[in-house]
Parts: structure tokens; sequence; C-alpha cells
């Protein structure tokens, strides 16, 4: 057993799907979030700034001692992960992985689309594992580089977001994949507006509700459930606007997010 916190990053607000997603499968764990909202977005950066960033951000979670961290961030999980993870000894689980792992169990045409940031879709992360496990695999990939600041600034489900999702999907869609992969944690929050383009035919492959069930297993494996957490269950941190993400935030994790939101200076 561990009584220590879970830590949680991402570029932004997107994470926090993912955050929902662990509160469901875990809920007896705490959990400390910090959104780079200073900073966002993190997909249109080069590889060596994603990288920076999220050193800077796995150490100040770091520094709040926490058990594990998980990089709620598609576009960091692809371009920095690999080249961090043998940088500390604390165990690091990002989404690309159990992610491409779900798409490869639901597909049954194999024919996978694949949508994220423009990081992530040119680190070719998804393809490359997707690839490894099943050479046969045919994959579809587009960046949706709009999807964040719609989703940023609540566009969920309405005609822009319709107008949006219809721009980058048409081509994956006339592909005829049966699996669409999210591969950014802002993203789930459009899924009914992308299921209603894409049909009912095709499975989405949410990423944030994958690396909840990965870090399941995990603490499963390796005895790391918490018998109690702290006082103050769930902590938010932010490089930015404090109300901005309270508000926000609320709407993507479905529950109210009151004073428990800290500025620090990354």
């Amino acid at each position: 057993m561990d009584n220590r916190s879970i830590g949680v990053f991402d570029s932004g607000l997107g994470g926090l799907t993912a955050v929902k997603q662990i509160m469901r499968e875990l809920p007896n764990e705490s959990i400390i979030y910090f959104g780079d909202t200073g900073r966002v977005p993190y997909g249109s950066r080069s590889k060596e700034t994603i990288i920076k960033y999220s050193k800077n951000d796995i150490n100040f979670l770091l520094s709040k001692d926490v058990k594990l961290i998980v990089i709620a961030c598609g576009t960091a999980s692809s371009a920095a992960l690999p080249a961090l993870r043998g940088d500390y000894e604390i165990p690091i689980i990002g989404v690309v992985e159990p992610t491409a792992a779900a798409a490869l169990n639901a597909t049954k045409n194999g024919k996978i689309g694949i949508i994220g940031t423009s990081g992530t879709i040119k680190s070719g992360s998804y393809e490359k594992l997707l690839k490894e496990a099943r050479p046969d695999i045919i994959t579809f990939s587009q960046a949706c580089p709009l999807f964040v600041p719609l989703v940023e600034n609540g566009h969920f489900d309405t005609k822009v977001a319709e107008l949006v999702v219809s721009e980058y999907l048409e081509n994956i869609r006339t592909q005829g994949v049966d699996t669409l992969i999210l591969g950014c944690t802002h993203y789930p929050l459009l899924k009914n507006t992308i299921a209603r383009f894409m049909g009912s035919g095709v499975t989405l492959i949410d990423a944030g509700a994958e690396v909840a069930k990965e870090l399941k297993r995990h603490f499963d494996k390796n005895e790391l459930h918490s018998r109690e957490h702290d006082r103050q269950q769930y902590q938010y941190y932010v490089s930015d606007d404090i109300a901005g993400f309270a508000e926000l935030g609320g709407l993507f994790l479905e529950q109210k997010i009151d004073g428990q939101v800290e500025n620090i200076d990354i």
C-alpha cells in the first residue's frame, strides 16, 4: 500500500478528462493535477520544447512527493515520454500505449483512424505501436489543431464544433475506419459531435479512459493502492488564470472545483 498521491499533468484542461476517469476507477486515491495553462498548447511546439516543458511539469509533481506520474497529454506522451522515461525512477504512464492497445482490441476490419494535435501526429507514435503489434493494420491520421481551442472555449457540442469536426474528419470517415483513436485528452469533450459525424459503426477510443484502466492494472499488480487519502483528496495547480480553470474545469470533471486551485510559477 502507498498513501501518497497520484501526480497528473497536461498542457491545460484536457487532462481533467483522464482525472475524471481515474476518480471512477480508483475512488480512494488522492490526485495532484498540474495544468500548464500559461504555456498551452503543447501540440504546436517543437519536440525539444515539449520535452523541456514536460521535465518542468514532472519536477513540480515530484516536489509534491507523488507515487506515480500520469502524462495525461497526448502530445507529451508521444513526443517527450520516450526520451524522459529513463531519467526518472518514479513510474511514469502515458496515454499512447494503453490507447493503442485498446484500439487493436476494438477493430474488426483493421482500419484505424488517429486524430490528435500536430505534435502527436508528427511523432507517428500511434502508428508505430499499432504496426509493431499488427503489421496488417491500416492507419489514417489527421491533425486537428482547432479542437483544443474549441474545447477550452466551451464549444463541446455546438454548430461551430460540428463544422470543424466535419472539416477535419471527412477524409478519415470515407476510408471506412471502424475505430477512431481520440489521441488528445481534450477530445472526449467532443465525443458526441464526433460520434454523430463518424456514425454508429465506428468505435471511439478515449485516451483518458484507457490510461485510467492501465493505472488500475498497475496499482493492482504493484500493490500501490491507498488505504486512505489526504485531507484534501484532489488538488489542482495551474500556471495561469485560476478562475477560468475552476469554471471550465468543473465542466470537464462534471463536478465543481471550489477553492482547490493554486497558481504556481513553473
